[in-house]
């Protein structure tokens, strides 16, 4: 290990920080704070057709949703043009580039000796004075490196020992012939200048690795540690893409995930502390992180597991941030206005003690369990049909009201006994009752236990939702007659 471990994240800005490298740029975070060392953040913005200052934004806002701090920079690609120049240049006087004047629509064409095109390129070959020449009347040209005949053999820190042979890599182009350089002469020279001692990124960059390897020993400089990281796929076994639902991290952000959770859940997306814990706050992966704990099978990204991660995350949290959660979402849902008076914090935090063992994101408060914030909500179809359809309800959940607003007292008790005690004198299930009655309440029917959401409502909220039941079945009554 070198005396200071540098790693960085360089994203391209053609979109927002998707999944993918929020993983990238969350294991290189976890590898440089395990060892001490420092992380640089780079923005590859070449690729000025697509590259924008909108898409920077939404990655550095999604790393600091994420809490994943950097160390240097941001640096921008775009702003070192003549760096990367100058390194073509001086590899063009050392002889290990030469000046290509195929088409500019051809650059990136493959010239492995016995390929489609191969024989009709001579620019290797041109003599140096002619080659200077050409391009001194202005002829356009690109620089193209001169991959030389062996192998390249490299120790992935993840994958292990990869060879190359040469014969398979076509000389590669580092300069186009408008100036810009290619993401390979880019890298190399970004990773250099910034004392880059590990490349931790996806497996999709293996096949670039040899190239760059060469361009680090053309410059006669050595080379970081390279460690590619297994790809992200959906349930599917496909690699994850928009069919399998978000892909940005800040749609996750949105959806009502927490950043711990997140982090966490995505930690162990291809990593793996070596043992069966699953929830590990971020000193703990920081402690526990190492390239060995990467395994070389491709993750799986399932969102019920990230649900479940979350639901962990949401139960342990103290009563007072959970109300501020639930009470951010409810109003950005348009549940509640700015002053919910009829919600006071006592009351609120009594229903989220109730709701928090069924919660899984915060977005449920504003979903599934409407009806606990809102009088506005209407019953399921499906739990109606199932459980509102005995004509003999109306009647009896009547008198179920009837019975709560008469009684003096109103507790998980004495709701319970009543409601059963008035099933028995009508000779009829609890059950019914109490299925009926639960659809009432919170328009679902499946829902925590009847008498606890009985005290977390109140006894005037209860009442209301009684009697809106009671007329909304004795009205159905009425048109079936």
């Amino acid at each position: 290990m070198p005396s200071q471990v540098r790693v960085r994240f360089a994203p391209s800005p053609t979109g927002y920080l998707h999944v993918g490298g929020a993983r990238t740029a969350l294991f290189n975070w976890l590898f440089a704070r395990h060892y001490g060392g420092r992380m640089v953040l780079r923005i590859e913005d070449t690729d000025f057709s697509r590259s924008s200052e909108e898409m920077v934004e939404g990655i550095l806002e999604g790393m600091r949703w994420l809490g994943l701090d950097w160390d240097e920079g941001p640096h921008y690609q775009s702003r070192r043009l003549e760096r990367y120049r100058e390194f073509a240049t001086d590899l063009l006087a050392a002889g290990k580039v030469y000046r290509c004047f195929c088409s500019a629509a051809g650059e990136d064409r493959d010239y492995r000796e016995g390929t489609a095109g191969a024989a009709d390129h001579s620019c290797p070959h041109l003599d140096a004075g002619e080659s200077a020449r050409r391009a001194g009347a202005g002829e356009p040209c690109a620089l193209r490196f001169g991959v030389p005949p062996g192998r390249t053999v490299f120790e992935d820190g993840v994958f292990g020992r990869i060879e190359v042979d040469h014969s398979t890599l076509e000389d590669f182009v580092l300069l186009r012939s408008d100036g810009v350089p290619t993401y390979h002469l880019g890298v190399v020279v970004d990773d250099l200048d910034m004392a880059i001692t590990h490349v931790i990124r996806g497996a999709d960059h293996i096949s670039n690795t040899p190239k760059q390897i060469l361009l680090y020993q053309a410059a006669g400089r050595p080379l970081p540690v390279f460690a590619h990281l297994p790809l992200i796929l959906g349930p599917d076994k496909q690699r994850l893409s928009k069919r399998h639902g978000a892909t940005s991290v800040m749609a996750y952000a949105e959806a009502g995930y927490l950043p711990e959770a997140f982090f966490n859940f995505l930690s162990l997306l291809g990593w793996s502390p070596g043992d069966d814990r699953e929830i590990l706050d971020r000193r703990e992966l920081v402690s526990l992180f190492t390239l060995a704990g990467v395994g070389r099978a491709n993750a799986v990204f399932g969102t019920d597991k990230l649900d479940w991660f979350n639901g962990q995350y949401l139960r342990a949290l103290p009563a007072a941030r959970l109300r501020a959660l639930a009470e951010e979402e409810l109003k950005a849902a348009g549940v509640w206005g700015e002053t919910p008076t009829d919600y006071p914090p006592e009351t609120l935090d009594a229903i989220l003690e109730l709701l928090k063992s069924r919660v899984r994101k915060a977005s449920d408060w504003s979903g599934t369990f409407r009806a606990f914030f809102t009088d506005d909500f209407a019953y399921d179809p499906a739990a109606a049909a199932k459980f509102l359809s005995d004509p003999v309800l109306g009647e009896l959940v009547a008198e179920l009201e009837a019975r709560y607003r008469d009684a003096e007292s109103f507790t998980l008790e004495s709701t319970e006994e009543m409601l059963r005690a008035l099933a028995s004198e009508r000779g009829v299930k609890a059950g019914l009752l109490i299925n009926a009655a639960r659809v009432g309440l919170t328009g679902q029917g499946v829902a925590p236990g009847l008498f606890e959401v009985m005290l977390a409502l109140g006894k005037e909220r209860t009442l209301e939702r009684l009697g809106r039941l009671a007329r909304a079945l004795q009205g159905a009554k009425t048109e079936n007659e």
